[in-house]
């Protein structure tokens, strides 16, 4: 299927690895120049060479923490008519709420809430003028089932979530649409780094996978063709949603 991107520009954060990559790949391969932007310099670069050589597309870096607003402004310049923005920033650490200060609860909502929301504010306009635009919040599956010790990241990303419901309404009359990604357990290096360690690597995925009805970890691959449909003309009519990646694994029947 034609996404009928050829042409458009897209900002996609915290992109050098992971989900967030597996966007970058997808809109790359649908014909999107790219704004990528990672924490390590070396490891976005590599990426970007990758895309450029595998899909023949602009890529521009801004490396950096997304959080951090001299980075953002730097992303905003480098594609101040962005038609696509994907908001991802890894999470807090996973931390026990009695350990919980201001400070780690300021760092986390700014991570997870108050970073995409300023991106949003700061491309929006231009998207509602323009008549078209594409925003795509990465968030997680913790959105609907609480997770123990990811209290920060699963209230932040949900106060983004409720934020947002309102405003995707304002704006989907000039064909601009914000829609939600929950995923769930997905083989990246966020996921290895927190599942058991020197176990073999078919015992591991085995055991993670174990109480997922696919039976398996999602890829990044496939996470970054979904992002790339909701980012597509033909997903105009989609708006103000919340869609759980997670192989079945959140059960419910509405």
């Amino acid at each position: 299927m034609d996404l009928g991107l050829r042409g458009k520009t897209a900002i996609v954060c915290a992109s050098s690895k992971g989900l967030g990559r597996g966007c970058a790949e997808a809109l790359a391969e649908a014909g999107c120049a790219l704004v990528v932007n990672g924490r390590r310099a070396d490891v976005l670069a590599t990426t970007a060479a990758e895309i450029r050589s595998r899909h023949g597309v602009t890529v521009t870096e801004v490396a950096g923490d997304v959080s951090d607003p001299a980075v953002q402004k730097r992303l905003i310049a480098a594609a101040p008519d962005a038609d696509i923005l994907v908001n991802n920033n890894g999470g807090p650490p996973r931390r026990d709420f009695a350990a919980l200060n201001r400070e780690n609860i300021l760092a986390g909502v700014t991570q997870n809430m108050v970073t995409p929301i300023e991106l949003i504010q700061a491309l929006l306009p231009g998207m509602a003028e323009r008549g078209f635009g594409r925003i795509v919040n990465i968030t997680s599956l913790s959105v609907y089932v609480p997770i123990p010790g990811l209290d920060l990241s699963s209230g932040a990303r949900a106060g983004l979530t409720s934020l947002l419901a309102g405003v995707a309404r304002t704006v989907a009359d000039r064909n601009v649409t914000i829609n939600n990604m929950l995923p769930g357990k997905f083989d990246t290096d966020r996921l290895r780094s927190a599942s058991d360690q020197g176990v073999p690597e078919a015992e591991r995925k085995a055991r993670l996978a174990a109480d997922i009805p696919a039976r398996r970890l999602g890829t990044a691959e496939e996470f970054g063709r979904v992002c790339a449909f909701l980012c597509s003309v033909h997903a105009g009519y989609i708006t103000g949603q919340n869609f759980p990646i997670d192989g079945g694994s959140y059960i419910s029947a509405f």
